[in-house]
């Protein structure tokens, strides 16, 4: 029989698991922990998008002449693909570090739901938990930047949004992994080596996260949804 760490490896695996976390969300344990993070998700981005259609409605004023209006058309729908595409890292990023406190109790109540046991979380520096958070936007960032230039490169472009896809399912892998292997006193570079021993699994789960933000109204959701599929990932399926 497989352990759990390989099964965790399978993509069939991760997407069990995230779907678990979609049904649990209906769960009147978990009730009060989802509330705020999904108003801050609502907020961020309705905010966001207010903002951009703003914006560029005014620059597609003041560049595209009144001839060429009918381009507008063509316009409209690159803004929106594009806003959904930079949400994964920024609105999603900022959301996640404003609601981390929300999350980290969910998923600690998740990890005691799943188990049926009463749990302790580990209590870390607030200096270790920052620096471990920097440490992890700095590995994202880092890889985000080279990743950007494939796009100008004549022939690399070609394959350049399948490279940022794999990156993404991982980055979004790794972004709520976070939560209950934090919550067990593990920082960055200890969850990294974790995810890195189920890489498969790891952006499987991610890529389907992915999928689940870029769609409205149901990327209101999909996040706390994540945090309790990642719980899950780690610490096995609930049937609950």
């Amino acid at each position: 029989m497989k352990s759990l760490k390989q099964q965790a490896n399978s993509p069939i695996y991760a997407i069990k698991c995230l779907l678990q976390g979609l049904k649990l969300l209906g769960n009147k344990q978990l009730r009060k922990f989802l509330l705020i993070p999904i108003f801050i998700n609502l907020v961020l981005y309705s905010t966001a998008l207010a903002l951009g259609y703003f914006y560029i409605s005014d620059l597609v004023t003041q560049f595209i002449p009144s001839w060429l209006s009918w381009l507008e058309w063509l316009v409209w729908p690159l803004f929106f693909i594009s806003f959904f595409i930079v949400g994964f890292f920024t609105f999603t990023v900022v959301a996640n570090l404003i609601a981390a406190p929300f999350y980290s109790q969910l998923a600690f109540k998740t990890l005691e739901l799943i188990s049926g046991e009463k749990n302790s979380m580990v209590e870390q520096k607030v200096s270790d938990v920052i620096f471990a958070e920097v440490k992890r936007m700095g590995y994202l960032v880092s890889r985000m930047l080279p990743l950007l230039i494939l796009f100008i490169i004549p022939g690399v472009n070609l394959i350049a949004p399948f490279v940022w896809g794999l990156f993404g399912a991982w980055g979004m892998g790794l972004e709520y992994m976070a939560y209950p292997l934090e919550n067990k006193g593990l920082l960055f570079l200890e969850q990294k080596q974790q995810a890195k021993e189920r890489r498969l699994g790891v952006i499987s789960f991610g890529g389907l996260t992915v999928i689940g933000l870029s769609i409205p109204v149901l990327n209101l959701v999909v996040a706390p949804a994540a945090v309790i599929g990642a719980t899950i990932y780690f610490y096995g399926v609930s049937e609950k």
